[in-house]
């Protein structure tokens, strides 16, 4: 058998796997890592010698599963969607899938023109509840907008609510988002967003481990998640239940090494409760995609200091601030009176006060100096009065 061939053994032989093992099923992860492709897929279609660790039940059905699976018609239909099928160990392959281990997917079929292995190596995941609310919407979709801006790929569910927004927010800033969906990449889950995925696989990459055709379950949905996690140096969760299912995506990023993060909310938000838990355990907390960038960035990365704003009397220098806080709100002081508040000479506090009543900060009521209207102003707006 030429090297080809074998490549195009191995190649159906996973298209057919993809037909019989669910996604995450570590004990199919283990045969074929074991055994290798080619004998599980013969022990399947024969359905003779068991593979190990599987009862007589389930293996019953998972060679049902073998003699109805028909790969050549599989990569038939994903080609006429634009899809093609990726597998461990091939250029296109994001070898970080590897840290799934036994759980890591038999292959992915991928809609979109990008290369995927090129496109997971500077990606983010944005993630959250489907039922979220307007902040939310708006937090995740600025997020994923400032992250496309610095050249990062948003990688999302392509559900409702926060996945939407963040995929969104990608595309709107002209930038690069991949949807992995928990169903066959040439039937778009919700039928909702079919628009949206549709307009990401023309963008971006859509990506699934589920061949054409398949419908995505509850369970499907978590395991999906943890390709998500695994595909990205990072994953942010936006709003999310404490029963929230984008919490198992950021659980399976802390467990594989990733950097795990969370956009805080109202603490009166149910929405919100599930990401404070995820802080409280340890997850950064982020705000703006800066801060996203800062953790899974580049060394040098940083995200600006947040600082309030610089007001007039903070240009002053310190001995002329502190006449200035000797002076009282309410009515006029003698020179005595401030340089003692200062501590400071008589002349050095007069020389203080002509330096400030020229900016505007004091004005001479007789042998006395008092605040200006402006200035007191500034004490309870925290403006200057220049």
């Amino acid at each position: 058998m030429t090297p080809s061939e074998d490549s195009a053994d191995e190649l159906l032989g996973r298209v057919l796997l993809c037909r019989v093992i669910e996604p995450g099923d570590e004990a199919g992860g283990r045969w074929v890592r074991e055994f290798g492709v080619g004998e599980v897929v013969r022990r399947l279609r024969e359905g003779v010698s068991a593979l190990p660790g599987v009862s007589e039940g389930r293996w019953a059905g998972l060679v049902a599963r073998a003699r109805r699976a028909r790969p050549e018609r599989d990569l038939a239909v994903a080609g006429e969607a634009g899809a093609r099928f990726v597998v461990p160990g091939g250029a296109e392959w994001p070898g970080q899938l590897d840290d799934l281990g036994d759980a890591r997917p038999i292959g992915l079929w991928v809609r979109g023109r990008p290369s995927l292995r090129m496109w997971a190596l500077r990606s983010v995941a944005v993630v959250g509840a489907r039922a979220c609310t307007e902040y939310g919407t708006h937090v995740a979709a600025t997020l994923a907008g400032g992250l496309a801006e610095r050249g990062w790929v948003v990688v999302s569910g392509g559900a409702y609510g926060i996945d939407g927004a963040a995929h969104r927010g990608a595309l709107a800033a002209r930038g690069a988002t991949v949807a992995v969906l928990a169903c066959g990449v040439d039937r778009p889950y919700p039928r909702g967003h079919a628009a949206l995925i549709s307009r990401i696989a023309d963008q971006g990459l859509v990506v699934g481990e589920l061949p054409p055709g398949d419908h995505p379950t509850p369970s499907r949905f978590i395991l999906r998640n943890r390709v998500i996690a695994a595909l990205t140096r990072g994953t942010v969760v936006v709003e999310a239940a404490c029963r929230s299912g984008s919490l198992a995506t950021a659980r399976a990023a802390e467990r594989l090494g990733r950097f795990t993060m969370g956009v805080p909310g109202p603490v009166t938000s149910a929405l919100s409760a599930g990401v404070h838990e995820l802080l409280r355990a340890g997850a950064a907390l982020v705000t703006d995609a800066a801060e996203v960038v800062e953790l899974v960035g580049d060394m040098g990365d940083l995200a600006p200091p947040r600082r309030g704003p610089v007001l007039p009397r903070d240009l002053l220098e310190p001995a002329s601030r502190a006449v200035l806080a000797a002076l009282p709100g309410n009515r006029a002081a003698t020179v005595e009176e401030i340089a003692l508040g200062v501590p400071t000479t008589r002349d050095e506090a007069i020389a203080k006060l002509y330096e400030l009543r020229a900016l505007g900060y004091v004005e001479r009521h007789g042998d006395g100096w008092k605040l200006t209207r402006q200035a007191m102003m500034s004490v309870r707006t925290g403006h200057g009065p220049c």
